[in-house]
């Protein structure tokens, strides 16, 4: 298959279960796309979980919703200027620079929807909470279901959320083949016989219950496989994506532990310089003697750099990503790798590990830990494997309707029950687990 051909294929504008979506020249689907997860609650949620410093009480710092939307602009840039190559290389037909930036920034708005509160400390709350639950061994798992409890990952959940959980009659967003692709990182599940390479396995994508979703969506794409209808290879622009997503973290995260005191100024601003290279002004940067607007010129001209570097190590290695011999992260073969590093272990070695971060983040443990252990008691002594008293009765009725089976009842089938109650869960902000923390274990009664 030509270049050409593949290029139109992972551009489908397919949505699953709804086939090609209509569309005109001023609201294209994959805008539409766009549209449709700014709308919904979940994304709304992300307002109120963590990015890196839970629960602030600074409205400066970034959330996940702001680190979102900012990720879904560097996203539509790069997306675009991409897509101007590919286009003029290719002679796409039909097909504008603006319909690649429209997919990435559509996957970028999404890429953290179904992040749990507290951030990837929820994650890894949610995973060791199964794994001594002692449920797992209660019931015949397959080795993938089980595997999708010990490795809970909030990619998968957040794939979950747009193919299903959000308007569930619908079901789900029923977004374009092309965001959906664009959107998982990961395309393999929890659990595999055979071991996977590469940046693309690190996780996983989908849990069992999605994973006939995601392998129409791979069809309709053109996903190199991996594992015959099992793992895959990345849509290419998930590629950018991933870049979008890092260089909002990473260079964010700095200037937002800089404004609140972690990390000094004029580290933050010497890092960022090195980022930012040649593209800096230096008659620009003598006019400017606030910290925090040095900081933001900055931050802009680094970004620039990145998205520059990004793009130009994607368009030469554009036939090895098409054909999935490329599986790495693209910054990391740009030139400015090495600074990018040493933001990395600044980030690693002073703000991911800040005593306030550390404090919330370890208490997200119990409280998921308790949550999850109440709602589960719950479904679990409905469905006849404890005894069903007054007080799981009261917690099964505050279990919301969604996340039970057919006539509000926990589903027959174990895996289902068990992922329904961490679906309840994960979907909480970090503001509302807390509350609801405190009330059921009495700290706090409603008032």
């Amino acid at each position: 298959m030509s270049q050409r051909k593949i290029w139109e294929k992972l551009l489908s504008a397919d949505r699953p279960g709804a086939g090609k979506a209509p569309g005109t020249p001023e609201r294209t689907p994959f805008q539409q796309d766009y549209d449709r997860i700014v709308f919904t609650s979940a994304f709304r949620r992300m307002k109120d979980k963590t990015q890196v410093f839970p629960l602030s009480k600074s409205d400066y710092v970034r959330t996940r919703l702001t680190h979102s939307l900012e990720a879904s602009c560097v996203g539509r840039s790069l997306g675009a200027v991409v897509g101007r190559e590919i286009i003029a290389r290719h002679g796409l037909q039909h097909v504008e620079s603006g319909d690649f930036g429209a997919i990435v920034a559509a996957a970028c708005l999404a890429h953290d929807i179904g992040n749990p509160p507290f951030g990837h400390a929820g994650e890894d709350a949610i995973r060791e909470w199964f794994r001594t639950s002692g449920l797992l061994e209660r019931h015949p798992f397959t080795p993938a279901q089980r595997a999708d409890f010990e490795l809970y990952e909030g990619n998968a959940q957040g794939f979950r959320i747009v193919t299903r959980l959000q308007n569930p009659a619908n079901p789900g967003l029923q977004l374009t083949s092309a965001v959906l692709a664009t959107f998982t990182k990961y395309p393999r599940p929890s659990h595999l016989e055979t071991s996977l390479d590469g940046k693309s396995s690190k996780k996983f994508g989908f849990f069992q219950q999605d994973a006939a979703a995601f392998e129409g969506v791979a069809r309709s794409t053109g996903l190199v496989e991996r594992i015959p209808g099992q793992a895959w290879r990345r849509h290419p622009l998930a590629f950018l994506v991933e870049v979008a997503d890092d260089t909002c973290y990473l260079i964010v995260d700095l200037e937002d532990a800089a404004k609140l005191g972690f990390v000094p100024y004029r580290d933050a601003e010497c890092l960022l310089a090195d980022l930012a290279g040649d593209s800096v002004s230096g008659g620009r940067m003598d006019r400017l003697h606030d910290p925090k607007e040095r900081l933001e010129y900055l931050r802009a001209k680094a970004i620039g750099r990145l998205l520059d570097s990004a793009a130009a190590v994607f368009l030469e290695n554009e036939e090895a990503i098409l054909n999935g011999r490329f599986d790495d992260e693209l910054l990391e073969q740009s030139p400015i790798a090495i600074p990018l590093q040493a933001v990395l272990k600044l980030a690693k070695e002073t703000i991911y590990t800040a005593r306030p971060a550390l404090e919330i983040e370890t208490a997200g443990f119990e409280v998921l830990g308790a949550l999850l252990g109440l709602f589960s008691n719950a479904v679990e002594a409905k469905a006849g494997h404890a005894r069903f008293t007054t007080r799981e009765r009261m917690l099964l009725k505050l279990l919301p309707a969604q996340f039970l089976g057919h006539g509000g009842e926990p589903d027959a089938d174990p895996y289902v029950r068990l992922l329904q109650v961490a679906d309840f869960v994960a979907g909480m902000t970090d503001s509302y687990a807390v509350d609801m923390y405190r009330k059921l274990k009495g700290f706090a009664l409603p008032s």
